[in-house]
């Protein structure tokens, strides 16, 4: 019988634990894993050091289109200020489409992967045989992204944090183009009230009955 590759698809907002739990289940099922928002955060982080305005779609196109790889280990690509860019230039459409090729080769790789994003089990891997949405209740992530923020010495009021996270969740689930949405063949897990070990536990737990489900 021909098995397909072992592709995990895991989507969510942000601070919702979907890469933490992403990259445990990379590391638990030796899979490559790729981080497709940093891809995005890459780009926002071109168009600022260019001095472009975000909302110009034709010149965050134009950084997706030669993404600079060197900034994926740029200290300021997690900051605030970035994420704004980056949700803000992932809601154009010719971004996504820029962006489109590089994650659905890493997707389609021969032995099977991880990826975690937002449009990952609806548009890069629709066929992945395992998919995941994690999600957490607003003020959590809020909690969880402030302490993030703190940790790199980068505090912000947490009802800043909270707002920005809405406002991330209203750009990324309202863009015509690929917008956050759970697939319909995805498990939901709600990582509110677990920590990170029982979270882990749960995705496992949940890949391992999609897996069955679907005769592997």
């Amino acid at each position: 019988m021909n098995i397909s590759p072992l592709v995990i698809a895991v989507d969510g907002p942000a601070a919702s634990g979907k890469g933490t739990i992403a990259k445990a289940l990379a590391a638990h099922y030796g899979l490559p894993f790729m981080d497709t928002g940093k891809l995005y955060r890459a780009c926002g982080l071109a168009v600022r050091l260019a001095g472009h305005d975000p909302y110009d779609a034709d010149a965050a196109a134009d950084a997706a289109r030669h993404i600079d790889t060197g900034l994926l280990d740029d200290p300021d690509l997690m900051s605030a200020l970035n994420s704004d860019y980056a949700s803000i230039i992932s809601s154009h459409p010719q971004v996504r489409a820029a962006l489109f090729d590089t994650q659905r080769a890493f997707a389609q790789q021969a032995g099977g992967a991880v990826l975690d994003g937002r449009d990952i089990g609806t548009v890069i891997a629709p066929d992945a045989p395992a998919k995941l949405f994690v999600t957490a209740a607003p003020e959590i992530r809020a909690q969880r992204r402030h302490a993030e923020q703190a940790a790199r010495g980068a505090p912000h009021m947490l009802a800043d944090v909270l707002a920005d996270i809405q406002a991330r969740d209203a750009r990324d689930s309202g863009r015509s183009a690929a917008p956050l949405v759970r697939a319909a063949d995805a498990a939901l897990l709600d990582t509110s009230n677990l920590d990170i070990a029982a979270a882990v536990a749960a995705a496992i737990a949940l890949v391992e009955s999609a897996l069955a489900r679907n005769g592997r």
